[in-house]
């Protein structure tokens, strides 16, 4: 989440010095640079409202977690790649992991869903997708009692909808 920050940080400011420069050489009547540093401003102002859009997404998924886990092995259909990251972050509308976030519930009822979850001793699977196309999301989840997989598959539950299948405990 601090990547996003910091990346939304970056477009304010060089949407800022576009604006302050198309300004400056307005005033000393150079138009052709004005138009070309108005032009680079509106690019910046659009990239600073995407990245706006991804903050609201990262910080509603990570205000409202369901299990945070050290690490994940994302697969789609065909291919499998490692995600090396600080911490991946389950919540009720979606997954964060590193900076890259996976939204469900939040497009109705043709949109993105959380279709299942699967929990043994070692790690937790996470199926979501839509009609096209749909991910499986590998996580070694780190815990070690049993009452802790019981309150979080109780809290997938209440949260998602989704019932957790519990294998090897």
């Amino acid at each position: 989440m601090k990547s996003i920050r910091k990346q939304r940080n970056g477009y304010a400011l060089l949407f800022v010095a576009g604006i302050c420069l198309a300004v400056w050489l307005g005033m000393e009547f150079m138009l052709e640079a004005v138009f070309v540093f108005g032009a680079i401003s509106l690019i910046f102002l659009l990239l600073l409202v995407r990245q706006g859009r991804r903050l609201y997404d990262a910080t509603l998924i990570w205000d409202n977690r369901i299990l945070a886990v050290p690490s994940a092995l994302i697969s789609t259909e065909g291919s499998l790649r490692q995600a090396d990251t600080e911490e991946t972050v389950i919540s009720t509308f979606g997954m964060l992991i590193g900076s890259r976030i996976y939204r469900w519930g939040l497009d109705g009822v043709h949109g993105v869903r959380l279709s299942a979850v699967q929990i043994d001793k070692e790690r937790m699977y996470l199926t979501f997708g839509d009609k096209d196309q749909t991910m499986r999301v590998e996580l070694l989840h780190g815990m070690l009692h049993k009452q802790t997989v019981v309150e979080a598959t109780q809290k997938m539950l209440h949260e998602t909808g989704v019932t957790a299948v519990v294998n090897g405990w």
